[in-house]
């Protein structure tokens, strides 16, 4: 059980674009495990909010 206190708010997400990945330690692409439209969750103090033409995004 997880008290009230420690839950934290949870957001949820579309992912509207991302990169090609991150490099291994062999320099080796390895691709993101999202993909554009998929929902994630994000921590309620995750990210940081970007407005843009009064369109508001999480980065």
């Amino acid at each position: 059980m997880i008290p009230e206190k420690a839950k934290g708010k949870v957001l949820e997400a579309t992912v509207v674009a991302h990169g090609p990945g991150s490099r291994n330690e062999k320099g080796e692409v390895v691709p993101v495990c999202v993909n554009v439209g998929d929902k994630v969750f994000l921590p309620e103090y995750g990210g940081t909010k970007v407005v843009l033409d009064e369109d508001v995004s999480t980065v």
